[in-house]
């Protein structure tokens, strides 16, 4: 998608030289010679670029620079004799100058700095917060099973075609790092991966987090704000959860997907969404839209491609390898190397895990700290007791006839809020989640 520049300058003969450059260059420019007609421009369109004379017809746009550096980077047209302007705008916040008359060599090396700098800035911006919120170096895909190997063959086939992926699996199974793998292997992969947990935005914040907003658009909007889609460009958009997107978000999603285009909240200027969207959920969506409380035009163009991540007990002969991967990564610092006894290894293989890779992560984590100094873990250090790892299951579901996965995790949320005298936390811990989302289990199934 070509990038869009404005350019504003009343010399016809100059303006037309430079949109010819431009145009060469294969960037969207557009001319104008009055400050009025670029004020219309922007009001309709989002260059990502803006080269302006200082001086024109209806006004002097050193006025305005530092409005527009907030939004746009600014390159000054100038003359020779008004390099006084050029300082003067730079140092409101324009990023560069030219000097009059152009060099057209100059022109496309300034142009394309000056947009490889506004791009460095925003991945930093991004990849800072995204740093923050996740560990790059423990995202890699654990394990040789056959189960997993299949994923891999689908991310690899799938990650150089530049079109929409929808990965289905349980909670906990490691649908992000799916996600990851796809936008790394893509070539996508210089940009940002922004991921977007759908279930932890409330309603109301979900669509100026996601589009962003401009400025009065709500009460506390002081200024303009760009969503994640915009953190995201040329990068891979990941909706976590994307099951729990309200009717407003979906349809807006829909147009994202078909036409590429969206708006800030409080906006009437269409943006490019140039980016690869990736979601994930633990739901069925296609029978959700058969009940219509998810859109079925938006399922189609979410299951352009699907990847189905397999639960861990139909991986467990991944489970020693993911094992020592947690030994290994765990988030804090330990004394003394930490390896696991035969008799523990073969207590977690047996195992079910309702809470997949997450709840055996938690669960190595708490055996590190419970085996203390020892070097061996042993299955005692997995508090067989509290957690019945190890154990045959003793909860018993029936049917009258085959339930659907939904009905099983409401029936297996039911036992074990029974079980566990309704503590919230205790539930979470056993199946290897975070609180908010049993929490969220129980709205969803109005087990409350």
């Amino acid at each position: 998608m070509k990038r869009k520049i404005l350019v504003i300058e009343d010399d016809d003969l100059l303006r037309k030289i430079i949109l010819q450059q431009l145009s060469n260059l294969e960037y969207d420019p557009k001319g104008v010679s009055q400050w009025h007609e670029a004020t219309d421009y922007l009001e309709t369109f989002e260059p990502s670029l803006i080269l302006t004379d200082v001086r024109l017809p209806d006004g002097n746009s050193l006025e305005h620079i530092e409005a527009l550096a907030e939004a746009y980077p600014v390159i000054i047209l100038t003359a020779f004799g008004s390099v006084r302007d050029a300082v003067a705008a730079i140092k409101a916040g324009a990023a560069d100058y030219l000097l009059k008359p152009v060099s057209l060599d100059t022109l496309s090396l300034t142009v394309q700095r000056v947009l490889d700098t506004a791009a460095l800035r925003r991945d930093h911006h991004f990849c800072k917060r995204q740093l923050q919120k996740n560990d790059k170096g423990k995202s890699s895909l654990v394990g040789t099973s056959e189960a997993l190997n299949q994923v891999r063959e689908l991310i690899k086939a799938v990650a150089p075609n530049d079109i929409t992926v929808l990965i289905q699996g349980e909670s906990g199974s490691g649908k992000e790092l799916v996600a990851r793998a796809v936008h790394t292997e893509s070539h996508r992969a210089k940009h940002n991966f922004v991921a977007v947990d759908c279930c932890t935005l409330q309603e109301n914040l979900f669509e100026s987090e996601l589009f962003g907003h401009e400025k009065g658009a709500f009460t506390g909007a002081d200024k303009q704000k760009k969503g994640l889609i915009e953190g995201a460009e040329g990068g891979t958009l990941f909706l976590d959860e994307i099951g729990e997107i309200n009717a407003g978000g979906q349809a807006k999603l829909l147009r994202i997907l078909e036409t590429g285009q969206f708006r800030r909240l409080g906006g009437t200027k269409d943006l490019s969404a140039n980016v690869r969207i990736v979601a994930a959920t633990n739901r069925d969506l296609e029978t959700m839209s058969n009940e219509g409380s998810f859109r079925l035009d938006l399922f189609f163009r979410l299951n352009a491609f699907s990847i189905k991540v397999p639960s861990l007990r139909e991986r467990r002969e991944d489970i020693p390898a993911l094992t020592e991967h947690f030994l290994q990564n765990h988030s804090f610092s330990t004394r003394v190397n930490k390896t696991l006894s035969s008799s523990a290894i073969r207590e977690l293989v047996s195992y079910d895990w309702p809470g997949n890779i997450r709840e055996l992560k938690n669960m190595v984590e708490r055996a590190i700290i419970l085996s203390g100094d020892r070097p061996q873990i042993r299955p005692e250090h997995f508090a067989f007791s509290q957690s019945s790892i190890g154990k045959k299951s003793k909860v018993s579901l029936s049917f009258d006839r085959d339930p659907t996965l939904e009905e099983l995790e409401a029936h297996y949320l039911t036992s074990q809020l029974e079980k566990y005298s309704g503590r919230r936390a205790k539930v979470a811990d056993i199946m290897g989640i975070s609180e908010r989302s049993v929490y969220r289990m129980i709205k969803r199934y109005n087990l409350e």
